[in-house]
């Protein structure tokens, strides 16, 4: 896949348990079913919209992706989204930053979105 940076979606809570253990097993979601979501930078913010609308005291996880065995697998909207089948470990960990709500409502991402590779297909 083109993409080099990958993007999870997270609780402070959930992310800062996560430092502690020195990996992350998942959400609870994620732990249902059987794989951590991720998202490319291009798919952020529609997951932001559809899965954590109105959520407060999120993080944004930038991820290596080429430092996981990814399955890129067709999910919303026929586009891959990248999953891992295992704990992330915290050395594919670029930054975390925080995504806070807009007065609009929706979550204001910070600059560290990589743009897509348009010269490539993209999710």
């Amino acid at each position: 896949m083109a993409a080099r940076t990958i993007y999870k979606i997270v609780s402070e809570g959930e992310w800062r348990a996560a430092e502690a253990a020195g990996r992350f097993e998942g959400s609870a979601v994620d732990r249902k079913d059987g794989f951590i979501h991720f998202s490319t930078a291009a798919q952020a913010p529609e997951t932001a919209a559809k899965h954590f609308a109105g959520a407060h005291d999120l993080l944004l996880v930038a991820i290596d992706a080429a430092a996981l065995d990814l399955k890129w697998e067709v999910s919303r909207g026929g586009a891959l989204f990248p999953h891992l089948y295992a704990p992330l470990p915290m050395s594919a960990v670029r930054r975390v930053e925080p995504l806070p709500l807009c007065a609009s409502g929706e979550h204001r991402f910070p600059d560290m979105l990589e743009m897509p590779d348009t010269s490539a297909k993209e999710e």
